[in-house]
């Protein structure tokens, strides 16, 4: 018997093919997985078996019909609950939507109905997408299928365990800092942020509109290139959609390495990093050497300065994206209030959680008159200087490469009373969403029993030369395939 629970989605997509499985099969089996484990992880804030069910059935119609169909016809998969699908409840992992039911799909969830795939149903995360630990939703934590006293990372911490635990194929994530690589590092995942414009941002609840970026969180770069074929396109809607021709992201796969040039920053391999995690990246880069990469090493100088430039510029945008969260049209809205103000402020100091309120509180600040030259506009010179320095570093490589993240998954509380703390999860993150440059992270080992992740940068549209990079990796070793064992099909 074929083990659909840990195949992948070109294995799924044959099986579905040649009639060894129906996809009201495949989608009852995730689904009982997710009743099964969902209560102990917390992954999924919503699941529908019966509108699963009834695209499962639609998918089979059209794979019995003999016609051209996606390769992606009649796969499950699950979807960050920011992403708006309509007749669901998109809640942003907060109490503001905790009811909130989308009137209409986002273009990511369209392209991928379009192409007969099967939601399942919509993952926890951090609320709004602020956060590194999934620590602060709504809905509670999201466990860490490796280590359940563990955080998953985040904000797509419910997308990246669903789908280490087996309870999803594949899922959506949306990363403005390293919310789509950082959870993949901490879960064991492969997860890939596209080149910013890649994919459309309709439908996707904003936090910072220059920064955020949907793409696909999967157990293997080749399901991670095939989930972005689904995804990726243009869409007049958004403003920042690129118009480009249609790319197929998995056509570098079969590439040999030899001649790659790897470029590793010095700023990336300096103090901060876990020994652990460090013994890992350099085993991953031996194994890089031995497949026919070589290392050079890069600069980087002003990433020291991502940190603070990303905690001036996402707050100022986060706070003009939540301003229209006011309890008049939608959302949450107070039950007693004296007048229009009065509601306005009780409605947002009820529906929004601490750390979302923080960052409000910074965003407001820097945008104020007095201030906005001093922090935002500053800011944004050191993101053009950031976007400079990797302009520069890729005239001597191919890719860059280093830690994802500087530890392993840590344990619940370990940094929520220090905010600086949490930040610096994010560290190594952070300037590839300000250059706007395509980054992954893939499984490299382990530290601690805890799984380890490597990122990989390209430069502006470079998706298919990382995922080739990434795909050869993963064919000499096994990390990717390891499965945390209390989850085992």
């Amino acid at each position: 018997m074929t083990d659909f629970v840990n195949a992948g989605l070109r294995e799924l997509g044959a099986a579905l093919a040649q009639k060894q499985i129906s996809s009201v099969e495949l989608t009852t089996l995730f689904l009982d997985r997710i009743e099964k484990f969902n209560p102990t992880l917390n992954a999924f804030v919503s699941v529908g078996r019966d509108q699963a069910l009834a695209a499962a059935q639609a998918a089979d119609r059209k794979l019995g019909a003999g016609g051209t169909v996606s390769p992606l016809c009649g796969i499950p998969l699950a979807h960050k609950d920011i992403f708006c699908a309509e007749g669901w409840r998109t809640t942003c992992g907060s109490k503001m939507l905790a009811d909130f039911v989308a009137p209409y799909d986002a273009h990511v969830v369209e392209l991928l109905n379009a192409a007969g795939m099967v939601t399942l149903g919509k993952c926890n995360m951090d609320e709004f997408a602020m956060g590194s630990s999934n620590e602060t939703s709504f809905f509670g934590p999201v466990k860490n299928p490796w280590d359940t006293a563990c955080v998953p990372g985040g904000s797509s911490g419910g997308s990246a365990a669903a789908v280490a635990a087996r309870l999803a194929p594949v899922a959506t994530g949306t990363d403005t800092g390293g919310s789509i690589r950082q959870p993949a590092a901490l879960c064991g995942l492969s997860g890939l942020k596209p080149t910013y414009g890649v994919v459309s941002r309709y439908g996707m609840i904003a936090f910072a509109s220059s920064l955020d970026q949907g793409g696909p969180m999967a157990r293997s770069a080749e399901d991670c290139a095939l989930l972005l074929n689904g995804m990726a396109g243009f869409d007049p809607r958004d403003s920042t959609s690129l118009e480009r021709p249609t790319e197929d992201y998995c056509r570098d796969l079969g590439k040999p390495l030899d001649g790659l040039r790897i470029g590793l920053p010095r700023e990336f391999f300096g103090a901060g990093m876990d020994a652990g995690v460090r013994a890992a990246v350099e085993t991953a880069l031996a194994e890089y050497r031995k497949l026919g990469a070589t290392t050079v090493e890069v600069s980087l100088p002003n990433s020291g300065l991502s940190v603070p430039a990303y905690y001036v510029i996402a707050p100022a945008e986060a706070s003009s994206n939540l301003s229209r969260f006011d309890g008049v049209r939608y959302g949450h809205r107070a039950a007693d209030y004296a007048d229009l103000n009065d509601m306005y402020a009780k409605s947002r100091a009820e529906g929004f959680g601490a750390e979302v309120k923080r960052r409000i509180l910074i965003g407001t600040y820097v945008l104020s008159h007095g201030y906005y030259d001093a922090y935002y506009l500053k800011a944004q010179k050191i993101r053009r200087l950031i976007a400079a320095d990797f302009q520069e570093a890729f005239k001597s490589c191919d890719v860059i490469m280093g830690p994802t993240a500087p530890s392993v998954a840590f344990p619940f509380g370990a940094k929520s009373a220090d905010p600086v703390q949490m930040y610096l999860s994010d560290i190594y993150t952070i300037a590839v969403n300000l250059a706007g440059l395509p980054g992954m992270s893939i499984p490299c080992g382990f530290d601690k029993d805890l799984p380890v992740g490597l990122q990989i940068v390209g430069p502006w549209f470079g998706e298919a030369k990382m995922l080739g990079v990434a795909h050869r990796f993963q064919q000499a070793t096994d990390w990717h395939r390891r499965a945390p064992a209390a989850f085992a099909a």
